[in-house]
């Protein structure tokens, strides 16, 4: 017996992009006629999610990791999302690898930085939001990166980051020494950490 489109959808967490519907069975006829009948909300573009759940927390993020899967959240909206800033992101920070070809999206507005393959690999934690895998660089990480791209950000985002992460119980030295070697701004970063242990 053939599943229906909203068992299919709930199946999957509530939420598809427009290629896996197809691949598991709804056509895209079928898919705007949920639409079309409030069934389904189209969260962006190709992306669909059951309109009976709960709000999404974070739709940015959300939508960001879904349309650009090898993306990994960076910068701002990772010192953000772990709490460590007072800035508000205005688009969403997403590294790639270095030969990947740059996302466009209509919404959320991207920021995208190209990273090193070491950079790029280092440091990712995976934190589900909405019942999405969303990939986000771990604090330590996001620390040595905002120290690489203190140019681009501001230093005093960085520094702003560092006192705050410092504020927490887990302040991990190591781990920060070990992300700033990655980055390559261990000696940029060695006088700051000294100076707030």
């Amino acid at each position: 017996m053939k599943e229906e489109p909203e068992q299919i959808f709930r199946a999957h967490g509530g939420l598809l992009r427009m290629s896996e519907a197809i691949g598991l069975g709804i056509t895209r006829h079928t898919l705007y006629s949920l639409r079309a009948q409030g069934v389904v909300e189209q969260v962006s573009r190709g992306v669909y999610r059951l309109a009976e759940l709960p709000p999404i927390t974070n739709p940015d993020l959300v939508t960001a990791s879904l349309r650009v899967p090898n993306a990994v959240i960076c910068l701002i909206s990772a010192l953000a999302y772990h709490g460590i800033t007072t800035q508000v992101p205005h688009e969403v920070s997403v590294a790639v690898p270095r030969r990947a070809r740059i996302p466009r999206l209509d919404f959320p507005p991207l920021r995208v930085h190209k990273f090193s393959d070491a950079a790029y690999a280092s440091g990712i934690q995976e934190h589900g939001i909405d019942g999405v895998t969303v990939r986000i660089y771990g604090p330590e990480k996001t620390l040595a990166d905002c120290f690489k791209f203190r140019n681009k950000i501001g230093m005093d985002v960085a520094l702003e980051g560092l006192r705050f992460y410092r504020a927490r119980k887990k302040f991990n030295v190591d781990a920060l020494l070990k992300y700033a070697r990655v980055c390559r701004v261990d000696r940029i970063m060695r006088p700051y950490l000294e100076a707030v242990l």
